[in-house]
């Protein structure tokens, strides 16, 4: 190591870091834990990028990466690819992991213990750029599987036993089945490496509980301190653990017994008329939700083009496989329309969240969002004999899904808790409770009565569904059996899901949900969404959309909802809530794994009863999804000028899947250059090169991320007719 160098390095990056906006503290730690990974020997590979980037003057990712630990949130560790203190890589999912290993020794100091390792399909090739093309890499290629193999490397260095996958094994171990095995092999944790529906750079440590489920404060915050004091770490070359019997190949019959009880869920084993085209998104689905739907009796293909693991996720859209974005659904629903399938279903790269199309007679293709496949499982639940089958029926979901699912709970005598947190660990909390006392609740709360076998469906509103309780997190391939019963049903009645959905809404009223979110990057990003937070506590509006805002709910409002367990209790609590007249609720909160605002607007109507006519239907679910939209927006603008960010409507409507930086340079430059150059009678594939250029920071898919915005421009603008047209055939689907 030059010395010279590193030293001057370290001086041009303090000076660099003091400059920023920030807060001196994290500033100064940013500064001691670089010099850390600048001067420490088992950092080596990492200092020729951190000086490139240092050189660059890239002051503000060096602070990012370094300014702190990364957090634990709602699911666990996760975070982007690279080095640092704030990325995730071989040291700090090493130091995770030698924390879990005391934690778990301290609840158990006397056990020989044991935990189950899985790991998704992710391998990180920096599509972001984050560092320099021409300097060796050692994070380039660095797989799931690599970081699990080290991981396992370190349970068995601590003497923990490590539950792996066979060599010989082409089957990834999807969340749910880790959960599942993690129960029936009686082991005492587990860890899943993935980021689930994450961008490829990024990866994560999802930590299990010997319940199945993830840790709640304040058991989480106890785990978190431990790793946070974590400064050094003992491990094992993962052939060695092996070669001492640190590491068993997790029994086949494991998978087996994890598809046999999915397929034991089945309601109705007579509805199997529904053909089905799904896609693992190039995930581990196929072996879980595909085999299980298959071995259920269904008629299901494979879609061949997103059925091979591929951690690049080359053929999705914006290389987001995630079930939530209706574009990552496209591509097979074309494919499902020339075969004549009846339903397309898909997983995130780690199955857990199941996303749905379906034709509509009018319409074509639809995409099902998560509360509604939520609100078809409920519905199913209650028409069906899973109610009548058990003695107290209990749904479980959060505070943040659709209302529907308590509707539809309390119009047939089922118990429901709906007042829950973010995050499907506290749903597992509520059966782990059932489990051990048999019953759930607190004063001021939701309560219920019942035995675990009275479990009958678990929702969250990010399409994450569970069926069953033998398995402690959502699970796409349970949640897809009910729905390909579903979609038979309704074949045999010669009907469709919309139309199913609408007999649903005209009985109970309709519900309009809509999340939209505001990604907000790095260190500046998380201070702006803290200080949105306290500016909204503060000095909440009067009024959102013309609506007069009727109460402010505020979880952190101690009197209310009790003291705070733990720092990741007072974290998790960081939720408001703006009920408004007309029936109308926002909540907001940070994201939990994303640098994020969730934002959540529910319209409510009233029942119009199941004579409704579907004029009737349509114009109500018209009117409402029209006030839910306006709210939506007003509160998103009124949102962002507490942060001093002023920003057009038509660039608001970009993709969400944008950060909010590009969605201000696409309405303060881009857009307004491009109208320049289109009044300027320029067109021709200069200028479409120029389009794609200008795009390209803002993701992968450029013209397709901002064609909303387009889209929105055109409704609420008027250019000409020349521009009108060109924009038309410029950003055409």
């Amino acid at each position: 190591m030059d010395v010279t160098k590193t030293d001057n390095t370290l001086e041009l990056a303090r000076s660099g870091i003091q400059s920023l906006d920030a807060d001196p503290t994290l500033k100064a730690t940013a500064v001691s834990n670089l010099e850390c990974w600048l001067t420490d020997p088992q950092f080596a590979d990492a200092r020729p990028h951190l000086e490139w980037l240092v050189e660059q003057g890239r002051f503000g990712d060096l602070f990012d990466a370094f300014y702190q630990q990364v957090p634990f949130g709602t699911g666990g560790r996760r975070a982007r690819v690279g080095f640092g203190t704030n990325r995730l890589n071989p040291f700090t999912v090493g130091t995770s992991i030698q924390g879990h290993c005391l934690f778990l020794k301290k609840q158990w100091p006397d056990r020989q213990l044991s935990v189950v390792v899985g790991y998704d399909v992710r391998v990180f090739r920096d599509l972001n750029a984050a560092y320099a093309n021409g300097i060796d890499n050692a994070l380039t290629g660095l797989t799931s599987r690599n970081l699990a193999q080290a991981a396992a490397g370190v349970y068995a260095a601590n003497g923990i036993k490590v539950w792996f996958n066979a060599p010989d094994s082409e089957r990834y171990l999807s969340t749910p089945e880790l959960s599942f095995a993690i129960r029936h092999l009686a082991a005492d944790g587990g860890l899943n490496i993935s980021a689930s529906h994450n961008h490829p750079d990024d990866n994560g440590a999802k930590i299990y509980n010997a319940q199945g489920g993830q840790e709640i404060p304040p058991l989480d915050e106890e785990m978190a301190k431990i790793v946070e004091n974590i400064e050094s770490l003992d491990s094992m070359p993962f052939e060695e653990a092996v070669a001492n019997g640190l590491v068993e190949w997790i029994p086949r019959s494991v998978h087996e017994s994890y598809v046999t009880t999915n397929i034991a869920t089945s309601i109705d084993t007579s509805l199997r008329s529904a053909k089905i085209l799904f896609t693992p998104l190039h995930g581990t689905g196929w072996s879980s939700v595909g085999e299980t739907l298959t071995r259920a009796g269904f008629q299901v293909e494979c879609f061949d083009p997103q059925s091979t693991p591929d951690g690049q996720f080359p053929t999705v859209p914006f290389r987001s496989p995630n079930p939530e974005v209706p574009e990552s659904l496209l591509l097979a629903a074309q494919h499902a329309q020339d075969i004549g399938a009846d339903v397309v279903l898909a997983a995130d790269p780690d199955a857990d969240r199941l996303g749905m199309m379906v034709p509509d007679p009018n319409r074509g293709w639809v995409f099902i969002n998560g509360n509604q496949i939520g609100t078809l499982l409920a519905d199913y639940a209650v028409t069906s004999c899973a109610v009548n089958s058990r003695k107290r029926p209990f749904f479980v979901t959060t505070t943040v899904t659709s209302s529907m699912i308590r509707r539809i709970a309390e119009d047939d005598a089922v118990q429901c808790v709906g007042d829950l947190g973010i995050g499907f660990k506290y749903i597992a909390d509520v059966l782990r409770q059932v489990e051990d006392s048999g019953s759930y609740g607190h004063d001021d709360g939701d309560q219920i009565e019942a035995a675990i076998e009275d479990f009958v469906l678990g929702v969250e509103e990010s399409h994450g569904y569970l069926v069953t309780s033998s398995i402690r997190d959502k699970d796409a391939a349970g949640a897809a059996v009910h729905i390909g019963e579903i979609v038979s049903r309704l074949k045999s009645e010669g009907t469709s899901v919309p139309q199913c959905l609408d007999r649903i809404y005209a009985r109970l009223g309709y519900v309009a949900n809509i999340l939209r979110s505001t990604v907000m990057e790095g260190a500046a990003g998380r201070f702006s969404i803290e200080k949105l937070q306290k500016s909204l506590r503060e000095d909440p509006p009067d009024s959102i959309g013309g609506l007069k805002v009727r109460a402010f709910i505020d979880r952190w409002d101690q009197s209310r909802f009790g003291p705070f367990l733990s720092e990741t209790d007072r974290t998790s609590r960081d939720l408001l809530t703006l009920e408004l007249e007309n029936d109308v609720r926002i909540v907001l909160r940070p994201s939990g794994t994303e640098p994020k605002t969730k934002c959540y607007v529910e319209a409510c109507g009233a029942p119009m009863g199941e004579s409704a006519s579907l004029r009737e239907i349509s114009a109500s679910k018209a009117a409402i999804d029209e006030l839910a939209q306006r709210v939506a927006r007003a509160f998103l603008l009124e949102m962002l000028s507490r942060i001093g960010v002023m920003i057009p409507v038509w660039a608001l409507d970009v993709s969400d899947l944008v950060a909010l930086r590009w969605k201000r340079h696409f309405g303060d430059s881009f857009f307004p250059e491009l109208l320049r150059r289109l009044d300027a009678g320029e067109t021709g594939p200069e200028l479409e090169q120029w389009i794609d250029r200008g795009l390209e920071p803002y993701g992968s898919d450029g013209r397709l991320l901002v064609r909303s915005g387009v889209t929105s421009y055109l409704r609420e603008e008027s250019p000409s007719q020349s521009v009108r047209i060109a924009l038309e055939q410029l950003f055409a689907s």
